[in-house]
């Protein structure tokens, strides 16, 4: 599986975690993972881990969320998984 396709797919994957409002780059822009003419912001992948910086939803029980992301990632990746809890969204 290339870099590009699993660095889609991780996205893809824990945004589909229930409570997860979005990505997060981090406070400079500094959390992602670089392909040819694009980025995928708040997810980094390297040879020893996948780290995924991520958005909640404000009443979200961030353990379980965590626990949730690397739930949905452990068939993507074989390598631990870092969440980091960016931001917490407004109620709407």
């Amino acid at each position: 599986m290339s870099s590009e396709t699993t660095a889609d797919q991780v996205a893809e994957s824990v945004l589909a975690v229930p409570g997860v409002e979005g990505l997060h780059a981090g406070v400079l822009g500094e959390v992602a993972t670089y392909l040819p003419g694009r980025r995928i912001n708040g997810v980094r992948l390297s040879a020893d881990v996948c780290e995924v910086h991520v958005v909640v939803a404000w009443d979200a029980d961030l353990r379980s969320i965590a626990d949730d992301v690397r739930g949905h990632l452990a068939a993507l990746v074989d390598v631990p998984v870092t969440v980091t809890v960016e931001d917490v969204a407004a109620p709407s």
